[in-house]
């Protein structure tokens, strides 16, 4: 896979990731591709889960499971977050 199809897939899958998930992702279309890049690992890392082979190894993966670890991704953020904000 070239280096542009997988921004081109990384990017794509943190915007669908973002449309999907409820609520507001305050972040730019930098932090959108980094999401999507993270999130196409983590899919990787799922899919690997139900294949044979070594479970450990950390591969991207396609659209649908990209979006997949996208969104589980933005939610562990958001849960992790939340205890963070101030409320003045």
């Amino acid at each position: 896979m070239s280096i542009i199809w997988f921004l081109v897939v990384g990017l794509l899958a943190g915007l669908i990731a973002r449309a999907l998930m409820p609520g507001k992702q305050a972040m730019g279309l930098l932090a959108t591709l980094v999401l999507g890049i993270v999130g196409s690992f983590v899919g990787g890392f799922i899919g690997s889960l139900f294949t044979r082979g070594d479970w450990l190894e950390l591969r991207p993966s396609g659209l649908i499971m990209s979006v997949v670890g996208a969104i589980l991704v933005l939610f562990l953020y958001g849960w992790a977050q939340k205890g963070r904000r101030v409320h003045a």
